[in-house]
């Protein structure tokens, strides 16, 4: 199993930069589109329905590190967390959460902790996945905190933008483009240990103003580099809706439902929570008002909306 899932890496490896490349290079509408609409939800499983056995794997945006109740310290994970609305909706016949705040795509086949390896969780009666993962292999937590650190010297301009484009090449998007083949590699396995699976890989939600403004020093980045945060997160989903098509699993768009939601609004408007949260949850992390809202694209996706709770 082991060797089948990473026999396809190098081929991997060979084909993303091309489509990738096209789509972190500006063309992301463009190379988004040129996928058919074929391609998404006629995998296996494309058919299922509610009951069933449900399966989540995922990093900290997944497991809502903070939202009461934890059900697991060591991952963060909450059962007020999407997967967990999902389930409950869809009244599943059985529903493992595997997902686990930090997780990496290699996380997926190694433990973390006493998380077990998060692809272990399938089962070939398996009907449903979801799978948001990513944010990690480029680095959410320490762009934070390098933008946090370089903004609150410099609230103006665009120091982060500089400092991570400082070679003459923005090391974030290249960043993103490494992870598209650990992302396809996920996929793949997902497919070959759930074969009759109906797979959603879940995008990530909208963290800072879609408008490009910036709400210094709530959220302590310089002015030009909201914009230039913004555009990187879009990238990164952006890899994750191609990667997905490839895999004939479908996207789940989080960021356009939640614009107008983001860090920097009030307390009572916002369902990401800022670098010093208000709400329980983890800084730059959905509040559980974040979290059902990833459950109702989620819900939407598969065909049955989930109401305001």
């Amino acid at each position: 199993m082991v060797h089948r899932e990473r026999s396809g890496v190098a081929a991997a490896k060979r084909r993303w930069p091309v489509a990738v490349g096209a789509a972190l290079g500006g063309c992301a509408l463009v190379a988004a589109s040129a996928v058919p609409a074929s391609a998404h939800g006629t995998g296996p499983g494309a058919g299922s329905g509610p009951g069933g056995h449900y399966v989540s794997l995922g990093d900290s945006y997944t497991s809502g590190p903070g939202i009461p109740g934890q059900v697991d310290a060591d991952c963060g994970r909450s059962d007020r967390n999407y997967p967990s609305i999902v389930a409950a909706e869809r009244k599943v016949a059985s529903f493992r959460d595997v997902s686990c705040a930090g997780a990496t795509t290699e996380e997926m086949w190694k433990p973390q902790g006493a998380n077990d390896a998060q692809l272990n969780a399938l089962r070939k009666d398996t009907d449903l996945v979801t799978v948001q993962i990513g944010g990690n292999d480029v680095g959410f937590g320490s762009i934070i905190a390098t933008c946090a650190a370089l903004g609150s010297q410099q609230p103006t301009g665009d120091p982060c933008r500089r400092h991570h484009a400082s070679s003459g090449i923005d090391r974030l998007t290249l960043d993103i483009a490494r992870t598209a083949p650990k992302v396809d590699r996920v996929l793949r396995a997902v497919h070959a240990r759930a074969p009759h699976a109906r797979v959603l890989v879940v995008g990530y939600p909208d963290l800072l103003p879609d408008d490009g403004s910036g709400c210094f020093p709530s959220v302590p980045f310089a002015s030009g580099d909201f914009p230039y945060l913004r555009d990187t997160e879009k990238r990164l989903n952006t890899m994750l809706r191609l990667v997905a098509a490839w895999n004939r699993a479908e996207y789940v768009d989080t960021y356009r439902p939640t614009v107008g939601h983001d860090m920097c609004k009030t307390p009572a408007d916002r369902w990401i929570e800022p670098l010093q949260p208000a709400s329980p949850a983890a800084p730059a992390h959905p509040n559980a008002q974040g979290e059902q809202a990833m459950a109702r694209a989620v819900l939407e996706a598969l065909g049955k909306r989930h109401g305001q709770g």
